[in-house]
């Protein structure tokens, strides 16, 4: 700092001018800021306690008004200097006059000389769009393809704030499961490539969840040139010595930074003492200069509880940068934080009706001691146990000891009721939690405390009574509990992990199924966190890779040992009603007569059968729904919902109507559908297989003679069929009512699949065999049948053929044939022309026509695709795929 008679504007990078006189009219300025060389901004100084909103105009004003003798070395912007502070010793305001709309915000700090000078160097080699809050105006289109529906909602509600910029923060409510970690990193990258932002800061509330933050920006692929996000920008945690200087992202918890700040020394690897450590008083931060506020042009809080935004919230503030919250569960203090700014909003059920998470069950277990406590008589010897030394030794009590259920597990343990919570867990999981289930689903046991979790561990394995590797102890305090912890997702034999708090939030586990609570939760924020972890959806080979008794993962469980579900915050299941069938539901919705809870019990069935069904099934149900099924579900589910309620009732004169009238809307596209409320139970037979393990079979009969009665009855109910779905399936409509309609191959697959399903069970091999059993003088033997036979099936049987022979044995006749025509007629084909029809041939014998299209697959792409046919075949070849079409297939 100089004053004038001393000015030096080489004597640093950034230099301040006490008290210059500006251009006449214009008064004088209390500071003048020169960096390199040039004026660039101003400071106007006021006493502490001077409200700085009303000090603005008068910055300004001097901002405009600079003497000859500065404006020759000025940097100016539509002609006033481009940074202007404002303060006051407590509080301090700055505009930066390159935004697109220069605002004065509050900073913790003046930002470095170097700062600024890279804003203006930015500003000089963009001047249409100098700084990030324009150029986010202009980001250019999403690639949607690798994102779930929340997430583009998520990504674009963010840039929206960005771009509007009248919020400095933004939250994304997200239920977990739901792919927070993967949209922040998409946002990170286009902020970083497209936005002009430089570095990022991102927030995590464990140690282990920045390992797995880290690797989600490692595994990262970068649209376009699919590099990974670490080939393109560095990544790194915090390190005791802060930041790394070459670091783009940091990645940390908000513990560590607070150390960064203080000038504490942190650990420099993982300091499970700092995970979860919440300070008694909000704590305060002095100005650091290895990590100035303007570090950061954003900072990510994911899955960060209340408290950050209390306690913790000084460190948060520090920082000159937009916030972007991510949070399954968000509390009114952080509404409160994010200035109520929620840029999207998804919640857990409609998560599971977009098949992003499963639904789960309850599953209650109550004991005499975990409801009421219990008492130990005066004169009981009784073990106690040393918390910090686990020293155990042995008193005799010299009074009553009467415990609560809520001491229970903190003052006190009972082994009793431990031990029985455990064993009516064990002999009631293969029949009631997980009915014809032989391998123990993973399952995470939260307990109160590490000493409660040892207890648990133990008596886990001698009620199971199998070793170490099938329950390990992931705490804290454990050895290696980040390779138990990847174990646990992985391993076969690692079937039960007992945890506190390590695994609570954010850990993704997907193939647990069970979430077993030995442990309260006051907070809703974080119960649904823990319940959390059994919510992953998970691929079917995955799955069955760690528990292979398992199929689909289609739901997960909640074991409740100590009343937690009983808090009013706990929402239920979207599946409420169990006593209920599939089809009863279906019939209600037919007639509208659904409830509520029967309405959420639908969209918690169709969600788990569409996590069932194959790509081809999916395509086929929307199909008869004349949509997506899962829109469906998401309208069930939002139906139910209680804000979609809240707004549907504000101004009805009868609530009750217009939630009626809500449910009848999301039902009508089911109820208006027979035939796909007829589909739906047909592909839910399809997947349930009934294990009858109390009927005792008794032998009738063998015999390897062909049962010609059973082949009638076929052949009959066969013919039934086709006549009683005519009107209905496009295959059997296309061939019975005229000739020469060409049938497609997804007719043809639509039908197989249908007679496939239960009650009928019928495959081509069964009901070709069938017809040869009663009729074999008119039926062409075939060892093996392709789906193209159900097309000679389906003409033999409503008359259009005499004889029933396999299609592509047709076809191969029917295309010498036309061989022989064209030789007669003196058109003749060289051998390349031939190479290119013989395969036409093969394509409508194996699929029931050909298309041009079909040329670019193979065996067609060995010779060029359709420009080799082009070349080879000439401006016939469209021609000569039209006769093939007719000639073959008529």
């Amino acid at each position: 700092m100089q004053d004038r008679s001393e000015t030096n504007l080489f004597a640093g990078q950034g230099v301040v001018i006490r008290e210059v006189i500006m251009a006449k009219g214009h008064g004088r300025v209390d500071y003048l800021l020169y960096v390199d060389q040039r004026a660039v901004g101003l400071i106007e100084a006021k006493p502490q306690g001077t409200p700085l909103s009303g000090v603005e105009w008068q910055s300004a004003l001097y901002a405009t008004g600079l003497p000859p003798s500065v404006r020759l070395k000025a940097l100016t912007r539509d002609g006033r200097l481009p940074f202007v502070f404002e303060a006051s010793g407590s509080e301090t305001h700055f505009t930066n006059g390159y935004d697109p709309q220069p605002r004065a915000r509050r900073i913790f700090a003046f930002p470095q000389p170097g700062t600024l000078a890279r804003i203006v160097r930015d500003a000089e080699a963009d001047p249409e769009r100098p700084t990030w809050r324009a150029k986010v105006r202009h980001l250019p289109p999403l690639d949607v393809a690798p994102l779930r529906p929340a997430q583009i909602t998520a990504i674009e509600g963010v840039e929206r704030s960005l771009a509007e910029q009248r919020f400095d923060r933004s939250l994304v409510q997200m239920a977990t499961g739901a792919g927070k970690t993967y949209t922040a990193v998409t946002e990170c990258y286009r902020l970083l490539k497209y936005g002009g932002f430089t570095r990022v800061l991102f927030l995590v509330d464990r140690n282990n969840l920045a390992d797995q933050t880290l690797a989600e920006f490692q595994n990262y692929r970068t649209p376009g040139d699919g590099r990974r996000f670490t080939e393109l920008y560095n990544v790194d945690k915090l390190t005791r010595a802060g930041m790394l200087g070459s670091s783009t992202v940091v990645i940390s918890t908000i513990q560590r930074v607070y150390k960064v700040l203080a000038g504490d020394a942190a650990p420099e690897g993982d300091d499970p003492g700092l995970d979860g450590y919440v300070p008694d008083d909000p704590v305060t931060v002095a100005y650091h200069a290895g990590m100035p506020p303007e570090t950061f042009d954003l900072v990510i809080v994911d899955e960060a509880h209340r408290s950050i935004y209390g306690v913790w919230r000084g460190v948060l503030e520090y920082f000159d940068a937009h916030l972007v919250g991510l949070t399954a569960t968000p509390g009114k203090q952080t509404f409160g934080f994010f200035r109520q700014n929620l840029v999207s909003e998804y919640t857990y059920p409609q998560s599971v009706a977009d098949n992003v998470n499963v639904d789960f069950d309850l599953y209650r277990i109550k004991t005499r001691i975990s409801s009421e406590g219990s008492k130990i008589d005066a004169g009981t010897v009784v073990p106690k146990v040393d918390r910090r030394t686990r020293v155990q030794r042995f008193e005799t009590l010299d009074e009553d000891l009467e415990y609560t259920h809520k001491q229970l597990d903190r003052a006190v343990t009972s082994t009793s009721q431990i031990r029985l919570v455990l064993e009516t867990f064990r002999d009631k999981l293969f029949t009631e939690i997980f009915p014809g289930r032989s391998t123990v689903p993973k399952t995470l046991i939260f307990c109160k405390d590490d000493s409660h979790a040892e207890e648990v561990v133990t008596i886990v394995r001698q009620v199971f009574g199998k070793s170490n590797d099938f329950a390990a102890k992931i705490t804290y305090s454990a050895r290696d509990a980040k390779g138990q912890l990847q174990a646990f997702r992985t391993s076969a034999i690692l079937r039960i992990a007992v945890t506190v708090d390590m695994i609570a939030t954010g850990t993704d586990v997907k193939p647990l199924e069970c979430v077993f609570f030995m442990r309260d939760v006051r907070s809703a924020a974080y119960f649904e966190q823990m319940k959390g972890r059994g919510a992953r959806t998970i691929a079917e080979a995955d799955f069955q890779a760690v528990t292979p008794d398992a199929t689909q993962k289609t739901r997960f469980v909640i074991v409740d040992a100590i009343g937690v579900t009983e808090h009013d915050f706990v929402d239920p299941p979207l599946n409420r009603e169990k006593g209920v069938s599939l089809k009863q539901l279906l019939e209600k919705a037919a007639t509208l007569t659904l409830t509520e809870a029967e309405t959420a019990t639908l969209a918690s069935r169709l969600a788990a059968l569409e996590l069932q069904l194959t790509p081809d099934e999916r395509t086929e149900l929307d199909a008869v729904a004349s949509g997506s099924v899962r829109d469906i579900v998401r309208s069930l589910v939002d139906a139910v919902d209680p804000d979609t309620q809240a707004r549907a009732t504000a101004s009805a004169a009868d609530p009750e109507a217009a939630v009626q009238a809500l449910l009848d809307t999301a039902v009508r596209p089911i109820a208006a559908n027979p035939q796909l409320r007829q589909r739906i139970l047909e592909l839910r037979r399809t997947h349930d297989r009934i294990i009858d393990e109390v009927s005792v079979d008794v032998l009738e009969d063998a015999y390897g003679v062909v049962d010609t009665s059973r082949a009638r009855s076929i052949v009959t109910s066969w013919r039934s069929y086709l006549d009683e779905h005519r009107d209905e399936i496009t295959a059997i409509q296309l061939l019975a009512e005229a000739r020469g309609r060409r049938i497609s191959f997804a007719d043809i697959k639509e039908l197989a699949d249908r007679i496939q399903r239960p009650p009928r069970n019928w495959t081509i091999d069964l009901i070709w065999a069938a017809h040869e059993a009663i009729e074999a003088s008119r039926v062409r033997h075939s060892d093996r049948h392709t789906l193209t036979d159900l097309v000679s099936l389906i003409r033999y049987a409503i008359g259009q053929d005499d004889e029933l022979v396999p299609y592509a044995e047709k076809i191969r006749e029917r295309y010498a044939g036309w061989l022989r025509q064209q030789e007669q007629a003196g058109v003749t084909f060289t051998d390349t022309e031939r190479w290119w029809l013989d395969r036409m041939a093969e394509v409508i014998a194996a699929s029931a026509g050909i298309s041009p299209d079909d040329l670019d697959n193979a065996p067609f792409t060995e010779r060029g695709g359709i420009d080799g046919a082009l070349r080879d075949l000439g401006p016939r070849t469209a021609t000569l795929i039209d006769q093939l079409n007719t000639e073959l297939t008529a």
